[in-house]
């Protein structure tokens, strides 16, 4: 497993097998978000088991991430974070999706964009936020949130 600790509450990477959920417990996740289309998490047999979103998204430009998705998964980590949990986002190879979903919880969480991006950059050094159909949805989920945040939708 490959995984980068962005803040104390948020961890990005690639996609975690059932043998790693025990890693991820360990380090105080209660939230894993999963990015990818085509791949279902298995199931945590552990008591109690890890929460699971997933919400299915494909890496191309022609098929950019849904802002709702980015939405669900911002508010659904902020109620973790807030319950005192920790956040593990994923896609593929956690380069392009589980980033544009991590740049969207520090987003809620108050980061600027920018400050989110090259925070990302700075702790996963194989992240491409920068991708321009990446960095686009991160800047129009940045749009929808504050529009939402300050009751304008």
């Amino acid at each position: 497993m490959d995984f980068s600790k962005i803040t104390d509450d948020l961890f990005i990477g690639d996609t975690p097998g059932r043998v790693e959920y025990d890693i991820l417990r360990d380090l105080g996740v209660r939230l894993v978000i999963n990015m990818r289309f085509e791949w279902r998490p298995p199931i945590d047999l552990h008591q109690p088991p890890l929460d699971f979103l997933w919400l299915r998204t494909i890496d191309s430009p022609a098929l950019p991430i849904p802002i709702r998705s980015l939405m669900r998964g911002a508010h659904a980590a902020l109620k973790t974070i807030q319950e005192g949990g920790k956040v593990y986002t994923h896609c593929a190879k956690g380069r392009h999706r589980g980033v544009a979903m991590g740049a969207a919880i520090l987003i809620a969480l108050g980061y600027d964009p920018d400050e989110a991006i090259e925070l990302i950059k700075a702790q996963r050094p194989g992240a491409d936020p920068d991708v321009y159909y990446i960095r686009r949805r991160i800047l129009r989920f940045a749009r929808a949130w504050s529009r939402m945040r300050f009751g304008m939708i």
